[in-house]
Parts: structure tokens; sequence; C-alpha cells
């Protein structure tokens, strides 16, 4: 059995190790080797890393401060009662689906597979709003009727941006608190006897610009702090397995849960922490799973929970819809051949990350069958990475966990096993992307110590290090700034997923509710023929989108085109008969003829309204004022 010597000298900072590293015994590669690249003492110390890690968790993401809301932010935040209600929707989040606000006020149910039970993030944006000026629940559904207009201009709208810049500047403190989180999950666990490549890989972690959108987007703290409670999970678990102190045992316990109650990552446990047991701490097989046995209690606890809470949670909509099913219209072969292609992405966004999208819908990632190259490509890849686990499982190399926990949180989020309702998302490989950081480390700081002499590896890595982190905060803190709010994200984006039929439909309805506010008469034109423009696109991607026909309705209203206007509120009529806005739409087209003069066309519109609201005295005289025309022409 091989004795690993260390030998330590105190120094201002603190205690920085001189480590012999042994042979490897049995033809077992230890999982984190001592470090042969050596530095000044003080870089070393995990305060003084903690520091650098939280200081540059600041510098890249602060100007977020500055954003307002953009994207889900809306459906989680602006537009949940339960979270503008306070400590008094506490209740309610953590008994109903994350979205069911935003479904009851468009009077509808549960639109996603499997549903979303995430109550923890919600809860810290509802404890937010309490200090902010929480609503009563008897005026809160008049507040979010009441919305935000385009140019935010009155009190409320603006005391409204000033609370979104708090809650930015809160996912900032959080990401970079879950950042030194990681960092001692690194050095006390995966890179137990290496804090040189603990510290690397919290850098490079912290710097990726590809995860600008879980910080830039408020709504994505669910994605930070799922992280975090994992991380501490780990932490809390070898702690009990250490000293044996029970309260070890239950702040590991406490964390699992609540790693549960921000996402469902932490399902990925049941097969990480008894591995981390038996790479980490040179557990039998039987052993590993033995010490893990109370977490997998939580596991089982937590799902009963969600049962209760969402049921079956199913939608036929989310069979036909491409807004919430992107392979609606694939068939099983395309699915899966699309879903195997899609997983390579990630790979290159983790090693090459521009350019960067909100969103990889339908119709921007287009369908694959198997005699596409990239399919083929990622299915050699992602097989070779499970090759490999097996390779490094029986040497205990780190490579092993950082295999396992990519390719575990992958399988979340790739639609191979779970339905999640999207192509691929950038905030969605936040957790898989520590398993590439994990590997990109190791290999780096190995690869780094085999270039002769010491002092040129050293400056090389030194270099090296510098250059990735200065463009990649870069590169960082230039897209945060697309995320300012819908209008600059969706704006940018559009050209970056030009086939998008999200990013299409939300740029073209921008555009229209713009042109209000453009005193410009030429420019106001030209911004709502592009928004006409843009929803002829989207129809072309989905011809029953019914939502679209009705904004380009309104489109043509300001453009005075009262003959396209009936074209799309009798698509309206034919796919959602009971629209609300019909009788009104029908009401501006009949006025507009009337106004051109076109009398038979006016009086058409008008009999339309009264057969959806019978009765209207304001219709019905309107309607004789047509009719009297018409007989005088």
């Amino acid at each position: 059995m091989a004795i690993v010597i260390i030998m330590a000298k105190k120094n201002k900072t603190g205690t920085s190790p001189s480590i012999v590293i042994p042979e490897e015994a049995d033809g077992v590669e230890m999982a984190s080797p001592a470090p042969k690249v050596t530095f000044p003492s003080w870089l070393y110390d995990f305060r003084f890393q903690a520091g650098i890690i939280a200081l540059i968790a600041f510098i890249c993401h602060i100007n977020t401060v500055k954003n307002e809301y953009a994207l889900d932010d809306t459906v989680v935040i602006v537009k949940n009662e339960y979270v503008l209600e306070g400590f008094a929707g506490i209740p309610d989040i953590l008994s109903k689906d994350a979205y069911y606000s935003y479904y009851r006020q468009i009077n509808t149910t549960n639109q996603l597979s499997g549903g979303r039970y995430r109550p923890l993030s919600i809860l810290t944006f509802a404890i937010e709003q309490q200090f902010f000026g929480a609503i009563p629940k008897n005026k809160v559904d008049s507040v979010m009727a009441y919305g935000m207009s385009y140019d935010m201009q009155e009190p409320y709208e603006r005391h409204f941006l000033r609370d979104m810049h708090i809650r930015h500047f809160f996912n900032v403190v959080w990401f970079a608190l879950s950042m030194i989180v990681l960092l001692y999950f690194f050095r006390y666990i995966v890179f137990k006897s290496n804090p040189l490549m603990a510290f690397v890989a919290v850098l490079l972690f912290t710097v990726h610009p590809i995860h600008t959108e879980v910080v830039a987007n408020v709504k994505s703290r669910d994605e930070i702090i799922s992280l975090l409670f994992i991380c501490l999970t780990f932490i809390f678990a070898f702690k009990y397995r250490e000293e044996q102190k029970k309260w070890y045992l239950a702040l590991g316990l406490c964390s699992y849960f609540l790693a549960f109650l921000s996402k469902e990552y932490a399902i990925t446990l049941v097969v990480l922490l008894p591995l981390s047991f038996y790479l980490f701490n040179n557990y039998p097989i039987r052993k590993s799973i033995v010490a893990s046995l109370s977490y997998f209690a939580i596991a089982v606890i937590y799902l009963v929970i969600r049962w209760q809470t969402l049921g079956p949670a199913r939608s036929e909509l989310a069979d036909n819809d491409i807004q919430i099913n992107p392979y609606a219209y694939a068939s099983a072969t395309e699915k899966l051949a699309t879903e195997i292609a899609t997983s390579m992405r990630y790979i290159k966004l983790l090693i090459f990350p521009h350019p960067l999208s909100s969103d990889y819908s339908y119709n921007q990632i287009p369908y694959k069958d198997f005699s596409h190259p990239l399919v083929w490509l990622s299915l050699i890849f992602h097989l070779s990475l499970f090759g490999g686990l097996f390779y490094f499982l029986k040497k205990r190399s780190v490579l092993c966990f950082a295999i396992a926990f990519y390719l575990l949180n992958l399988l979340m989020i790739n639609n191979l096993i779970f339905d999640i309702g999207a192509t691929m998302g950038e905030r969605l490989i936040y957790h898989a992307s520590v398993g590439f950081i994990i590997a990109t480390a190791y290999l780096l700081v190995k690869g780094i110590e085999q270039i002769k002499p010491a002092r040129i590896g050293k400056a090389s890595f030194t270099g090296l290090l510098l250059v990735i982190i200065l463009l990649c905060g870069f590169k960082t803190i230039e897209r945060n700034k697309d995320w300012k709010n819908d209008e600059t994200l969706f704006f940018h984006d559009v050209n970056v997923s030009p086939n998008s039929f999200l990013v299409n439909a939300n740029v073209a309805c921008m555009l229209v509710n713009k042109s209000d506010a453009e005193k410009d008469e030429k420019k106001r034109n030209e911004e709502l023929h592009r928004g006409v423009a843009l929803y002829t696109k989207v129809l072309g991607m989905q011809s029953n989108y019914v939502l679209a026909y009705m904004n380009r309705c309104v489109a043509y209203f300001k453009l005075q085109q009262p003959d396209s206007m009936i074209a799309d509120l009798d698509q309206v009529m034919r796919l959602y008969p009971i629209h609300p806005q019909l009788p009104e739409m029908y009401y501006r087209a009949g006025m507009l003829y009337y106004t051109h003069k076109q009398y038979a066309k006016a009086a058409a519109a008008l009999q339309v309204v009264l057969k959806l609201r019978p009765g209207d005295i304001y219709v019905q005289k309107a309607l004789n004022d047509v009719r009297a025309a018409q007989s005088a022409k």
C-alpha cells in the first residue's frame, strides 16, 4: 500500500502543502494527483482562491444589474400572482406547478409534459417581493391586467424596473456564492490533493460565456441554487462519513431535499453520490451504496410530493404545438436522430461558445435523419464517453466522475429520456458543464506538467489561462447586455437564430407594439411591414398559430388594410371561434371599410360582430349608419 507523505510549511496566508507523489498502487490511478507545477504558496490558499472567484464572478456579471426582465421572467415573476403576493403567496408556490399562475390567467391547464415543480427559486422571488412591497391578494389580478407599457414611463412601472435591478444583483450574489461552494466541493472531494486543478476548474466555469443566460435571466436562479445545493449535499455527505457527526447527515439530507425543490437535476445523485464514495473515499461498491441509502430515501419522498402536487401532468397540447413540443412535426426516426445530433451541439458550445442564442427551438435546428453525418459523429462521441466511463472507473480516476457527471445531466435535458419541451438551451447545460470543466481542468494541468523545463510549463499555463479568462470574460460581459430586456435580446438573436419560431414571433410582436410610440410615419410603417413579414414567416412554420393571425391583424389595422384584417380574422374564427378579441377586431375592420366608403364590406364585417355579440346597440347603430350611407350612395 502506497503512503502519501505531506510536508506543510506555514506562511502568511495559511498552509501550502508540498506533496511527495507516490507510485500508483495495484495499477489504480489516484483520483486527484498532487500538482507538479508549483506556484507561490498563497495561490493554494482557499480564502485567496475564493476571493478571486467571487471577484471574477462579480466583474463578469455585475453589468446585469442594469437589466430589466426578459424571456421567462415574465411568466415566472412579472405575471406570477403568487410572487407578487409576497409571503402570502408562499403556500400556493409550494403546492402548485411553477407555471400554474400563468396557465390560470390564460384559461388553460398545464402545457408541459411532466409539469414543473421547482418552488424554491420562486419562493426567493416572493420573499424579495415582500420587501419590495407585496400586493394584496384581492388586488393582484387588477395589477396584472393593467400590465406594462412599451416605454415603461409610469411611476409603478419604473418602480417595478428598480425591483428587477435588485433581483439581478441577488442573482449575481447567488452565483458568486455557488462558485465558492463549488470551489470547496472540488478542493474537498474531487481534487482533494490538487487545489490548483480545483481553482482552474472553477475559474473556467465562472467565466464560461454559455452560463450568461443562467445569471442574466433572473428566472434561471433555479439552475444556480440547484447546483449550489447539489454541491452542499456532496460536501455534507463526505463530512458525515469522515467525522460521523449526525448534524452533518442532517445538513446533507436537507441540502439534497432543497436541491430537488430547486430543480430535477438532483435525481442524478442517486448514481453520482455512491460513485463519488467509490472513487474518492475508496469505498467498495456495496459500502458506497449503503452510505447513500438515506439520500435515496429523500429522492423517494420528493417524487411522492411531486406526484401528489402535479399528478401525471400531461397535456395533449404537448403533442401538437411546436412551441411546447419542437418535435411535433417529426417522425419517430427524425426525432431520435435530431436528439442525438443536438447533444453534439452542446459540446460545440462548451468548446467554442459562439454565437449564443436565447432560443434553439423549432425550426432553428432542422430535423435530421440517420443519414446525417452529425448524428453519427454525436453517437460515436457519446458512446466513446460511455466506454471511457467504465475504463476510468476501474482506475478510480477523476475522469470517471467528470464523464458520469456530464452524461447523467445531459440525459436530463436531451429529450432521449425526458420530454423537456425544448430542443436545447444554454441554461440547460449548466449542470452538465461541471463534468466538462472537471475534465478540462484535469487535462489542462496534466498537459502543462509534461512541458519541460517546468518554468516554461508554468509560463505557458499562466499565459493560456489569462487569455482564456480575458476572452471568455469579455464575451460574457458583452452577452449580458443582450439580456437587458426582450427587445434587446430578440432583436439581437433574430440574426443568430433566423429560423427560430419563437424569436421571429417575439420580434414581430415587439415591432407591432413599438410602432405606437414611433412618431416618424415612414419608420412606423417600415416596422409594421417588417412585423407582418415575420408573422407570415411564423405562420409558414405553424399554420394554425392563432396568436400570429390575431397580431398580424392588429398590424394590418394600423396599416389601414381591412381586407387583410378580415382574411386573418376569418382564420381565427375557423381555429378559435370564441377568441375574446374577435368582436372588437371585426368591428374595427368594419369601421375602416366605412372610412374607405366600402359600405358593403363594412356591413358584412359588422354583421359578424352582431352574430358574435347579439344585441349590441352600438354595433347595431353603426350598421344602420353604414346601410344609410350605402343607400345614399
